[in-house]
């Protein structure tokens, strides 16, 4: 037996939300489906919840580094078929 569950949430995440479902072939409803399955089967949210506004300042200035040097020196694309093909040691 199926029931109906409602939640409210802003207008921008629900449609960026329903941008990434359909990029992976689901729609909303399945999503939502797919996330609280994954809930009861892990008996816990199924991934690591921080922010990054509760790191320390040294962190977060490190990822800042590290993400300026390899914008500055690490590969880059033209296509996703070839960064895919890098990640899978094709190239």
């Amino acid at each position: 037996m199926n029931t109906t569950l409602q939640i409210r949430i802003d207008k921008k995440t629900k449609e960026l939300a329903q941008k990434t479902f359909s990029a992976m072939g689901l729609d909303m409803s399945s999503g939502v489906k797919l996330y609280l399955t994954q809930v009861v089967n892990k008996q816990a949210i199924p991934f690591p919840v921080v922010s990054a506004d509760y790191w320390p300042t040294k962190k977060k200035r490190q990822l800042i580094k590290e993400a300026e040097y390899a914008l500055k020196h690490g590969p880059s694309y033209r296509t996703a078929k070839e960064l895919h093909d890098d990640i899978l040691g094709n190239r």
